[in-house]
């Protein structure tokens, strides 16, 4: 059982303390529908050595180290592995380089340079198996709760927590719709990767806002294309051979968006084109990724000959 108390005690005296109250008894009645795979991946957990880090940082990327024998090392190495595929990362972790399908510390390094967490709560919508997380509490977030509906990634994460079981940071399998309207307790709300995956982007931007304290930020980072204020790809079918991708607005569209829902001091803060480099299969993501996905004689289109994917971050005030 994964006990939820300490997140209660922090969110005490809070906005967010009611809906925490409730979480232990939310979370149980998830665990118990379960997932096919979950004994598998429980398996994978309990494999994990019982280590602790003498060395911790989640400042240049999630390094953790203490003095293992290669016996604990490999160990650790075929437990990790067990809960593949890694897609956010990469996490070195006692001598063990979890090199995931992302290289999501080169996105960091573009977001971070314009934030402030220090002492915010924080939301990660989508949060994938909570590499940002960490990156968000190496930042100096008082604390952050991650929530995702994806099983594996949340195994991933406990397999990262156990090593770091007293810092601030929690895992909720659930999805956006699952967190009560109106929570209104979070100093900053996090959407990475999650915006074109929405049928409805207006009511996703209107749910990040209610997640939101009064003059709370939002952090947007999502898939774009070049263009002007009235410019919105919908793909017929298929986007870099994924069915589930809606809308990709040009930056000024997605900027009237937000200013539309409510936001404001909208501003674009970068914009990149995704490299082949960036996102890739490793040995921990051995399914097809990004070079699959894009023209083989013109990386400028996907292989459906729609324009790669290019990803913007934007920051925005409720």
């Amino acid at each position: 059982m994964i006990d939820l108390a300490p997140l209660v005690r922090r969110l005490a005296g809070t906005p967010l303390a009611e809906w925490a109250n409730g979480l232990q008894t939310q979370l149980d009645a998830k665990m118990e529908k379960g997932h096919g795979d979950l004994e598998r991946w429980q398996a994978a957990l309990d494999a994990i050595p019982a280590v602790m880090p003498s060395q911790i940082d989640l400042v240049n990327g999630l390094n953790l180290n203490c003095d293992c024998d290669d016996a604990t090392r490999e160990q650790m190495r075929t437990a990790l592995m067990g809960l593949s595929p890694w897609r956010k990362g990469p996490f070195d972790l006692f001598g063990v380089h979890v090199d995931t399908e992302w290289r999501s510390d080169w996105k960091w390094s573009r977001v971070a340079p314009h934030l402030d967490l220090k002492g915010k709560r924080v939301l990660d919508v989508g949060c994938g198996n909570g590499y940002y997380q960490w990156r968000m509490l190496g930042a100096g977030a008082d604390s952050v709760i991650g929530v995702d509906p994806n099983w594996l990634f949340f195994c991933q994460f406990q397999a990262v927590q156990r090593f770091l079981p007293d810092l601030p940071a929690w895992h909720l399998p659930f999805a956006l719709e699952d967190l009560p309207a109106n929570l209104e307790g979070f100093d900053t709300v996090f959407s990475m990767g999650v915006f074109y995956h929405r049928r409805s982007p207006i009511e996703h931007l209107l749910a990040l806002k209610d997640c939101l304290v009064k003059g709370g930020e939002l952090v947007l980072e999502t898939l774009v294309i070049d263009g002007d204020v009235n410019q919105v790809l919908v793909p017929e079918d298929r986007y870099a051979q994924m069915r589930n991708v809606w809308f990709l607005p040009s930056v000024p569209a997605l900027e009237r968006w937000l200013r539309r829902a409510g936001f404001s001091d909208v501003q674009c803060v970068d914009v990149s084109v995704t490299s082949v480099e960036e996102q890739r299969s490793t040995d921990w993501m051995r399914y097809q990724s990004l070079s699959h996905f894009l023209d083989p004689d013109d990386h400028s289109k996907t292989i459906e000959g729609l324009p790669a994917p290019m990803r913007a971050v934007i920051k925005a005030r409720k």
